[in-house]
């Protein structure tokens, strides 16, 4: 088997798809994309693409190897996602294949469901009970907000005690049985999210995502995660498991690699492998389109340190636009009771609606990151 040749579709709402095709018929899907920058991984997705037409789509590791390592210039958001999307689809293809699941070939289910959550916003300063009550009525056990809008440095008193209000109104609806997370985004400097998980603390977070940013985190992490009871997650903007072994050593209880930036499914399971060391949970970061989900979920099943998997249906971001829409087949994401039974399809385990994704393609489109100000014109951390 050789694969032929690559295509890739920019998709609303702000997603690139990448379909795999081999001699034999049997084609892959991988999510390469950077919100906002997907025009950008297109075009590495199709630098990257010399390397492997041609080649057989089987050796998965050397070409993950290759990808990664065959140019001098390596890493960094934009390559590490585009050979994600590579790794989706040739893992995808393998599943095919053989006829079975993708975490079949990563050693068997270690689990018959995986926890997911759901996501309610945060960042406005009302209709967090209401939002969060709807989810709990929808079945799940655990929702993430953000902790606040834009922030100051140092936020004042007024600012910091709405933001704890707000997860107090999320904890009421939720009750002591469900958990909550609380997104910082990177919003939030090092002294600030000191005062601010340990003001957090009373509403017991399953953890506090991204406190500072991740150019700053080494010791200002540190401080961080020692300030406070509540356990702290970071990754969605980290690339490779060298990236993740500081975080692990200031102490981060749980991982947060996406598989649609993190190199894709064979690193992530790398990435889960390290974090077991330190005895530190994989919680794969993915508010994104459905091939990156069920990239995710295979690894959830795989892996015996995985505590919950996001997912972006309902998400805000995605308003007109649902990671549904371009599955002809989407019962890995039924869940019931907040879980997301086994799946037992071949490969990623979902049928794509090709053609609905060759319409979206023709549309496009032009999704930036929103840039905030603070109330003195500066720019602030979105």
């Amino acid at each position: 088997m050789k694969i032929t040749g690559i295509e890739t579709f920019l998709v609303a709402p702000r997603w690139l798809f990448l379909k795999v095709n081999t001699d034999e018929g049997i084609s892959g899907w991988g999510e390469p994309v950077v919100e906002g920058r997907a025009e950008t991984v297109r075009a590495a997705v199709h630098e990257m693409a010399e390397l492997v037409v041609g080649q057989d789509p089987l050796r998965i590791e050397d070409h993950w190897q290759t990808l990664r390592r065959g140019g001098f210039y390596r890493g960094g958001p934009v390559l590490s996602s585009a050979l994600a999307g590579f790794d989706h689809a040739l893992w995808d293809i393998a599943g095919k294949v053989h006829g079975v699941p993708v975490h079949e070939l990563l050693g068997g289910p270690v689990r018959d469901r995986v926890r997911v959550y759901s996501w309610v916003g945060g960042d406005r300063p009302s209709g967090i009970f209401d939002a969060v009550s709807a989810q709990v009525e929808a079945g799940f056990t655990a929702v993430k907000m953000n902790v606040a809008g834009p922030l100051a440095p140092i936020a004042s008193p007024a600012e910091a005690n709405a933001a704890l209000v707000r997860a107090r109104e999320a904890r009421e609806a939720l009750g002591p049985e469900r958990d909550l997370a609380i997104d910082f985004h990177g919003r939030v400097s090092p002294a600030m999210a000191r005062r601010l998980v340990k003001m957090l603390e009373e509403v017991q977070p399953m953890f506090v995502e991204e406190p500072v940013l991740p150019e700053t985190q080494g010791g200002a992490l540190a401080s961080v995660v020692s300030a406070s009871t509540v356990p702290v997650a970071v990754g969605e903007r980290l690339y490779s498991r060298w990236e993740f072994k500081p975080v692990l050593d200031a102490g981060v209880a749980v991982v947060q690699p996406d598989p649609s930036h993190a190199g894709g499914i064979s690193e992530l399971r790398r990435i889960a492998a390290l974090a077991e060391v330190y005895g530190a949970s994989l919680a794969p970061h993915c508010p994104l389109g459905p091939i990156s989900l069920a990239a995710s979920m295979q690894v959830a099943f795989a892996t015996p340190n995985f505590l919950i998997q996001e997912q972006s249906l309902g998400m805000h971001y995605h308003q007109g636009t649902e990671a549904l829409s371009y599955l002809t087949d989407s019962a890995l994401f039924r869940f019931t009771d907040g879980y997301a039974a086994r799946p037992t399809g071949p490969g990623l385990g979902i049928e794509v609606d090709e053609e609905a994704v060759r319409r979206a393609d023709e549309v496009g489109h032009h999704w930036r990151s929103p840039v905030w100000r603070l109330d003195d014109g500066g720019l602030a951390e979105w």
